[in-house]
């Protein structure tokens, strides 16, 4: 039974919401996040970054309390205004190629600490304690975690009947998104959507593992049984048919002293390789894997003999990749910090991985299958972690839209 809960959200007034949400400021490349915070004195990057040109000398500490002292700000000066009265609310995004809708509630911290909410990805403790630390003195989440649930028609239904009324918000992005959002205040309305999503057995986090984890570690600090915001998770619920999964492509520094004949040998020991030679390759099911090595695109087939797999996890191409070649042949033993690997998200194009070998930076790529939402509950419902930077999956929130105060 899964459990969500209205919250009186804190968003930007109409006339300012295209000035002030913004992308993650880790998204932003230093010169873009420069102008934001130079010209746009709107932008909710001036909270997340506050005193930005001298964030090395400052305690994190500190950094967070400036946030919360800036948020503060944008309140008295009614950038930020408080609802009246706690709801849920429907988002949709609208991108150049998909189009996603999805409800803001809080989720509860109970229910993943009792699996309700179930995980699929490893998390760091370090970075853990830094986001638990940043919503403590910050006081704000600002950051849904995207969870999918089954896909079910009366959901479906409501959500398309809420959709056909005029939205509180509609806006456009410089990345040519477009944004909608409804506020769903209605007691009855309301109840009558938790009977539903206390029909569903589990809810899965798509995005977000750090987050709330951190969220976990602050519900168990609280001291206070006033405050049961912080019993809560900010959550965009969205149905599993509607999240798009993209492939995270490998890319490898050195061919661990190979040459390259040699490399390609070792590859046929477990693969059926085909020479692509100029033609752009990107595979087209499991189990085939797409590489790029000395000017040359290859296709990798898994050969039939090396397909035992035991688990869930060891049937995942990634899971494939680094059991056969990362470890084995590359000696690449540890995906997350070994210096010799780095990943790019699938969004962008094969001659992506092309251009960055080209330059002479990495030696070889390789081009994944992505998984599928099918493959990621599978592995929650075990209990089974999926290996560092297996997926890139969307939407993407931008912060600043709905803010939930803890």
């Amino acid at each position: 039974m899964a459990k969500i809960v209205p919250f009186k959200a804190v968003r930007p007034t109409r006339d300012k919401v295209c000035l002030v949400t913004c992308r993650s400021y880790e998204e932003y490349i230093n010169a873009e996040l420069a102008a934001q915070l130079d010209f746009n004195p709107l932008s909710f990057l001036h909270i997340l970054k506050p005193a930005y040109t001298n964030q090395e000398t400052v305690s994190f500490e500190k950094r967070y309390r400036q946030v919360h002292q800036k948020y503060e700000d944008f309140k008295n000066e009614i950038i930020l205004v408080k609802d009246k009265k706690p709801a849920i609310y429907i988002h949709k995004i609208v991108t150049k190629t998909h189009s996603f809708t999805g409800i803001i509630a809080g989720t509860s911290v109970a229910d993943y600490c009792n699996n309700v909410i179930k995980k699929h990805e490893d998390i760091i403790a370090f970075r853990v304690r830094l986001l638990k630390d940043y919503m403590k003195y910050s006081e704000f989440n600002t950051e849904p975690v995207l969870m999918t649930y089954p896909d079910n028609k009366t959901i479906e239904n409501w959500i398309f009947n809420c959709t056909q009324k005029l939205a509180d918000f509609e806006f456009s992005t410089t990345k040519k998104e477009i944004h909608y959002l409804w506020k769903i205040e209605d007691t009855l309305e309301i109840n009558w959507l938790q009977n539903i999503f206390e029909k569903t057995d589990s809810l899965y986090i798509a995005d977000g593992h750090h987050r709330t984890e951190a969220l976990k570690l602050l519900s168990e600090e609280n001291d206070d049984p006033e405050n049961t915001a912080k019993n809560h998770i900010l959550s965009y619920l969205i149905s599993e048919n509607n999240v798009k999964i993209y492939e995270f492509n490998r890319l490898v520094k050195d061919l661990n002293g190979f040459t390259k004949e040699d490399f390609l040998k070792e590859l046929e020991n477990n693969f059926i390789v085909t020479n692509k030679f100029q033609q752009p390759f990107q595979p087209s099911q499991k189990h085939q894997f797409g590489m790029y090595l000395d000017n040359t695109f290859y296709s990798l087939i898994l050969r039939k003999e090396s397909e035992v797999f035991d688990t869930v996890l060891e049937c995942l191409d990634a899971q494939i990749l680094y059991k056969k070649v990362l470890l084995p042949i590359l000696a690449i033993e540890d995906l997350r910090n070994d210096e010799r690997i780095e990943y790019l998200s699938g969004k962008q194009s094969v001659l992506e991985v092309k251009n960055k070998i080209d330059q002479g930076e990495f030696e070889i790529g390789f081009i994944l299958f992505p998984s599928n939402i099918g493959e990621i509950k599978a592995l929650a419902d075990a209990n089974l972690i999926m290996p560092p930077k297996s997926t890139y999956i969307e939407p993407k929130f931008r912060s600043g839209l709905v803010v939930y105060e803890l």
